[in-house]
């Protein structure tokens, strides 16, 4: 077959001896790029899909993208949005061929149409507006000064898992794993339910009534806490009793 393919080529080519000579060596070279040619083909066409781009389709072959994402270098800083979810900034004022020439799409006369901020947030043009239709939040201070007390609470239950005649804080309770950390810097302690461990001091910033009440109940003892120095507050015998 390449013998007779070499015949047909010299035949066609040569018009002399010598020409048929120089068509035969042109051949044979033709055939040895063709081999070297194949024998590189595998590992060109391995380097190509180890290299393929991933581009949206509308990317592909464009120079502007080339060298950008490429297969194991995908990251925050090497991807690119998608075609058409990106758009540029709107030009205002630079003709009225641009769409938005001549008076930017405010009209050409009104309040909204003049320069600065024509209302305050929350004008609705006379009526009444929606932050005065809407009833208030009745009990809640308004005035300055006003502010609620935020407390992380103790509830009995973590109380039942304390040991008999022992002396409870949050740190202490921290520590032995029965309550994660309290961002909060004031503590409580709120009822709700039965407490069965009896003999317990349990000290906070504030107790509940039910809380009072369940403590006392199982022979416990309530202590409180200075909210600003952490020192034991001392109450009178009328005053037995915390305050929520």
């Amino acid at each position: 077959g390449a013998r007779n393919m070499m015949e047909a080529f010299v035949g066609a080519h040569a018009g002399s001896a010598r020409a048929s000579a120089g068509a035969r060596g042109m051949f044979s070279r033709v055939c040895v790029r063709s081999r070297r040619a194949e024998a590189a083909r595998p590992a060109t066409a391995a380097a190509a899909t180890v290299q393929m781009k991933v581009f949206d389709w509308k990317k592909r072959g464009n120079p502007e993208y080339s060298g950008r994402a490429e297969v194991g270098e995908i990251s925050v800083t090497t991807i690119i949005p998608a075609p058409g979810s990106r758009h540029r900034k709107k030009r205002k004022g630079r003709g009225v061929a641009a769409g938005q020439g001549r008076s930017c799409g405010f009209g050409m006369r009104g309040q909204k149409s003049r320069a600065g901020n024509p209302t305050r947030p929350g004008f609705e043009g006379g009526q009444n507006p929606l932050y005065r239709r809407l009833p208030k939040f009745v009990g809640r201070p308004m005035g300055p000064g006003h502010k609620r007390t935020v407390y992380g609470l103790i509830k009995i239950a973590t109380l039942n898992k304390c040991e008999p005649d022992s002396e409870v804080t949050l740190e202490s309770l921290v520590e032995s794993g029965k309550m994660t950390k309290n961002k909060e810097k004031l503590v409580k302690v709120v009822g709700g339910e039965e407490l069965t461990v009896t003999g317990l001091t349990v000290k906070a910033h504030a107790f509940t009534s039910s809380a009072v009440e369940a403590i006392e109940k199982a022979g416990g003892k309530c202590v409180l806490l200075s909210p600003t120095t952490g020192a034991v507050i001392q109450l009178d015998a009328d005053e037995g009793e915390a305050a929520e």
